[in-house]
């Protein structure tokens, strides 16, 4: 129903290979939204600006559970791998003005999409 509290890990890695099935090419992943890197936007002036990143952000928070795209991050790849298609990693925590630029929810963030990266490129 659009609540991203009720989304759950089997209907997004349904809804992956659905799509993949489908003919989906491309698909943008907000792994590197974390549990702990959510209350470092506490104090930014226009929060969390990535539709990908505050779906994540509410859902961690309303579970107090890490990620599950981060959890389940090798899944993803190996779907991704299965069905030829290309992903980008999505940067869920990105400042949305100068006051957040270079804070420290986007420097820890951008250092766990570089070790995703690492895994997805093995």
């Amino acid at each position: 129903d659009g609540d991203p509290e009720k989304l759950t890990w089997e209907v997004f890695r349904d809804t992956l290979i659905e799509q993949a099935e489908q003919g989906v090419d491309y698909f943008t992943i907000h792994a590197g939204v974390r549990l702990a890197y959510v209350p470092l936007t506490a104090r930014r002036v226009t929060g969390i600006v990535s539709r990908g990143g505050s779906i994540m952000a509410r859902w961690c928070l309303a579970h107090h559970q890490e990620s599950f795209l981060f959890e389940r991050f090798d899944e993803i790849c190996d779907i991704m791998r299965r069905y030829d298609v290309s992903f980008s990693l999505g940067d869920g925590l990105r400042p949305g003005s100068i006051a957040d630029a270079n804070d420290e929810a986007q420097f820890a963030e951008l250092e766990t999409l570089g070790e995703l990266t690492k895994i997805a490129w093995a």
